[in-house]
């Protein structure tokens, strides 16, 4: 089994929850699962990592999942479960009907339903009361029918509509004029590239920064840039001073908190605050969803790889989104940056030990079934890894983020 995830968007793009999607492995090829009760026990062992993350988990069911006993295994109010129409041979009104007061006992014990269009037709009235979220597929409605359903579903005030298939900008703005509040689609994974951009003064700051901790310059060059820069000064005394770092007193000096972090930890720490700081028009999902692709490479990359090449691992994820975030071409981007050659043998020529990690984050991020199995096995790592890498690496993020 594997995991993959598309986030599901406000209208401000920025990422309300994800919807995680499951693979079995079967004669060493991957393909959807029918059922999501592995899924569930997944989850329900992963709730260490996962039990703190703000953002809404949906996950896709059966109706056999939903009469089992997978349920008892995860908390309700983090998720929200995707119910398909009865079967073709199972859709007679009778048959509807048992199947509501299986519903109602998963939603009187907390869990939030989402069912598709489907469920604003007559055969479904029933069903309708028990939902917290229509979906609906953006290829299958046109914008006039979207609008009916808005209308309609405005007098259903606790339904939440997500339009799905959103492909193009096209599409996002004719479902978000139509009234939609909520997206879900491959464009929001493949942000449109403005090229002709300036780097900001703030993303120079911190390409500078980075620049210095890779050539190993002194401690007093560092400190310069911090004293000329309010914004990356007050990130920097933030993050030190920060419960997590754990220190007995507070930092007040710039050549305090360059020393304490040392080179390794500011690398990192700057590229991170390169792809969470809001750049050159890119929206915060793309910023989310490379602070996961980052912590998912490095997860991945500790299984095999020295810790060096983990921590290379981690800004190859990072950056892979670069382009979008400075609005100019990789190549371009890569320029302005003193990077280790693993990292833009990955990002430019997709090669080198870090290319597969990066295709496999991608193969998660896209439920890309083939590219997904391949590239596991090659690198002899096992679903159970990968997905345990995954949920870490979005809870992660997700708190990062928040």
């Amino acid at each position: 089994m594997a995991i993959a995830r598309q986030p599901i968007l406000d209208a401000k793009r920025t990422v309300f929850g994800y919807e995680l999607f499951d693979r079995s492995l079967t004669n060493n090829t991957y393909s959807a699962a029918s059922d999501a009760a592995l899924l569930f026990n997944l989850l329900s062992n992963a709730d260490s990592e996962m039990r703190n993350t703000s953002k809404t988990i949906f996950i896709n069911c059966t109706h056999r999942t939903l009469a089992g006993g997978h349920l008892e295994l995860i908390e309700p109010d983090r998720v929200v479960l995707e119910v398909p129409p009865m079967p073709e041979d199972q859709s007679e009104p009778e048959d509807i009907e048992t199947f509501l007061q299986t519903m109602i006992d998963v939603h009187r014990r907390g869990f939030r339903l989402a069912f598709d269009q489907t469920v604003m037709s007559p055969a479904y009235a029933n069903w309708l009361p028990l939902a917290s979220f229509v979906k609906v597929e953006n290829n299958r409605v046109s914008t006039d029918q979207l609008r009916t359903i808005v209308r309609g579903l405005a007098e259903h005030p606790g339904i939440q509509l997500v339009v799905e298939k959103i492909e193009t900008q096209e599409d996002y703005e004719a479902a978000l004029s139509a009234g939609a509040k909520l997206f879900q689609g491959y464009w929001f994974s493949r942000p449109i590239l403005v090229k002709g951009q300036t780097i900001r003064p703030a993303q120079a700051a911190i390409i500078h920064l980075i620049n210095l901790v890779r050539n190993q310059a002194s401690t007093a060059e560092i400190e310069e840039v911090f004293k000329h820069d309010p914004t990356l000064s007050f990130n920097l005394l933030r993050f030190i001073n920060s419960a997590g770092f754990g220190l007995s007193c507070e930092i007040t000096s710039f050549r305090h908190a360059v020393m304490l972090l040392g080179l390794k930890k500011l690398f990192r720490w700057a590229a991170l605050l390169m792809t969470t700081s809001g750049a050159a028009g890119a929206t915060p999902a793309v910023g989310y969803a490379a602070v996961v692709r980052g912590r998912l490479m490095e997860l991945l990359a500790a299984e095999l790889l020295p810790p060096e090449e983990c921590d290379n691992a981690f800004v190859v994820g990072i950056f892979s989104l670069l382009d979008t975030m400075l609005g100019m071409p990789m190549r371009e981007a890569l320029e302005s940056i003193s990077l280790p050659q693993s990292v833009t043998d990955a990002l430019l020529h997709n090669k080198g030990v870090l290319a597969p990690f990066l295709q496999l984050t991608l193969a998660c991020e896209n439920a890309d079934d083939t590219l997904f199995a391949e590239t596991a096995i090659s690198l002899h790592l096992t679903g159970d890894q990968v997905n345990w890498a995954h949920l870490q690496a979005l809870a992660w993020s997700d708190n990062l983020t928040a």
